[in-house]
């Protein structure tokens, strides 16, 4: 079963890991008999399907993710295993599609307007006489 990420790029099935493992959480005595928990890995680092630009930018993005190369996700919300078998691609998915996601427009820098400037200083002389009237009278 392949994993579509997006139009573009499709992860084939044999470029992914599954692992199962027994899950904590709801499911009774049924969670100490089966193995629900689901790992799903991929190497970017072995991918044939990513170009070297993608394969770049998924290194620096999920740089903190990667171990070895490899990104894991893990999924143990239901109890069961095949509902977290498409909850784990969905998530790799989702991670990979955002990894690959260009970048946002920067912030055009700006500055503040004249009735937001005269507001903070109302409010900054609007404090300080407050602290003022705190003080003691003068001994005058």
């Amino acid at each position: 079963m392949d994993l579509e990420v997006s139009p573009t790029l499709t992860i084939p099935a044999s470029e992914l890991s599954w692992r199962f493992s027994r899950s904590s959480g709801p499911g009774g005595q049924h969670v100490n008999t089966s193995d629900s928990r689901v790992e799903l890995s991929w190497s970017v680092a072995d991918s044939t399907t990513l170009s070297d630009a993608q394969r770049q930018t998924l290194h620096t993005r999920l740089g903190r993710r990667l171990v070895g190369g490899t990104v894991t996700v893990t999924a143990s919300e239901r109890r069961s295993q095949l509902r977290n078998r498409e909850i784990a691609l969905s998530k790799l998915a989702d991670l990979v599609s955002a990894g690959l996601a260009p970048d946002g427009p920067s912030r055009r820098s700006t500055k503040p307007t004249r009735g937001s400037d005269r507001r903070r200083l109302a409010a900054k002389e609007q404090r300080s006489e407050t602290k003022r009237q705190r003080q003691r009278p003068s001994a005058e």
